[in-house]
């Protein structure tokens, strides 16, 4: 006798992911592994008769991949999210982030917006379809520390396990097609100078002085990006150069020996990570040289890329036809630009606004709802059941 397989309906699908913690975090006593998300996502997308691969990332504390796949041939569409959140304020929260709370025609939990809740939907939209019917394949990625490193999403491409025709990355976006997004890096700039009393300065070196002379310099950087790189696309139509935070010195009394200067750098699509590294290079140069060995800079985290996918592909037009939006570009960074690198048709879009992504009583509205299943099941049918 066969076994009847009952899967969640939405709200108790993401009641289950928003359950699950799995926080990404460069804190170590904030990190968690990813690894019950995953477990449940298997679970339901094997019940559906997908097989599923699940790769542990290197180099991460214990975080996994999930790779789901169902149809056969050459192909296909690919539906990526990532399986982790930011870091939470439970102390301004007014429901328990790891509860689904109804209210005002939402959900309100940690990562119903930002993105659990795309695997939701993706569930709800393979139960309504017949999958042995498929004619090119339908592929489910699940990714690790988006939020931090993005290693997950590295660590896919460097397997190249898929070859889909088109992806779709379902990151909040209020189901308008972006086809262009800003890169990131970040950096810390180091000044080391000679600490000692403040009443004789030149017995010392003022590494606060130093690093004076460099922002400076950065801020003459920075309005070289704004008057040379324009793309009016976007929001903020330039690069972006920020300072992030500073720190140095420990005394009033005394010399600073030692300062820190964390920046961000979010380029256009069109710049290379080579050139912003030569123009701060550039920027440092005539104070590095001044001040020999007392100036360094190194990488916080490994550098994401822009985006930017062809307006004329032919994604862009369905994407377009079946959503009812014109493509746009956005200002911050998401895994396009890896999932990309397979060689496929790539847009971002998904339920939810990116104005809930981190913030206090996150929170996806049942107006969503609705309108996410019908296009996914439109994306589906399209590219995998003609």
């Amino acid at each position: 006798m066969s076994t009847i397989v009952k899967l969640p309906n939405f709200q108790q699908a993401l009641s289950e992911l928003i359950a699950s913690p799995s926080i990404s975090a460069d804190s170590a006593s904030l990190d968690q592994s990813n690894l019950a998300v995953i477990e449940i996502l298997a679970t339901w997308f094997k019940d559906l008769g997908f097989a599923v691969n699940i790769q542990k990332v290197p180099g991460t504390n214990n975080k996994y991949n999930l790779l789901a796949k169902i149809g056969s041939g050459e192909g296909g569409l690919l539906l990526s999210g990532h399986s982790d959140t930011v870091p939470f304020d439970q102390q301004g929260w007014n429901s328990d982030p790891f509860a689904i709370h109804e209210k005002d025609d939402k959900f309100f939990g940690l990562g119903t917006c930002d993105m659990k809740g795309f695997f939701a939907f993706i569930l709800q939209a393979c139960k309504q379809l017949p999958l042995t019917k498929l004619t090119k394949p339908l592929y489910i990625l699940a990714t690790a520390d988006e939020e931090t490193t993005m290693a997950g999403a590295r660590f896919f491409i460097e397997q190249q396990l898929a070859k889909p025709d088109v992806a779709i990355i379902g990151e909040p976006t209020n189901l308008k097609p972006v086809i262009m997004h800003k890169g990131h890096m970040s950096h810390r700039i180091t000044v080391v100078g000679k600490s000692g009393h403040s009443s004789q300065p030149a017995k010392g070196i003022n590494a606060i002085e130093i690093m004076f002379e460099i922002i400076k310099s950065l801020m003459t950087l920075k309005q070289e990006l704004k008057h040379q790189y324009q793309n009016t696309a976007f929001s903020v139509t330039e690069p972006t150069l920020n300072f992030g935070a500073i720190k140095g010195g420990d005394s009033a009394n005394r010399i600073c020996g030692d300062c820190y200067l964390d920046i961000d750098l979010r380029a256009l699509p069109g710049i290379k990570d080579e050139e912003l590294l030569f123009w701060l290079s550039e920027a440092l140069k005539a104070t590095a040289e001044k001040y020999p060995g007392r100036v360094n800079m190194q990488e916080l985290h490994a550098s994401s890329p822009a985006f930017a996918e062809n307006e004329s592909s032919e994604l862009v037009h369905v994407a377009e036809k079946l959503s009812g939006h014109c493509c746009q570009a956005v200002n911050y960074a998401t895994e396009a630009p890896f999932i990309q690198q397979l060689g496929c048709q790539t847009i971002v879009l998904g339920p939810g606004s990116i104005e809930q992504a981190h913030q206090i009583d996150e929170f996806l509205a049942f107006d969503q709802i609705k309108p996410t299943e019908k296009i996914l099941l439109d994306f589906i049918q399209h590219y995998c059941l003609r």
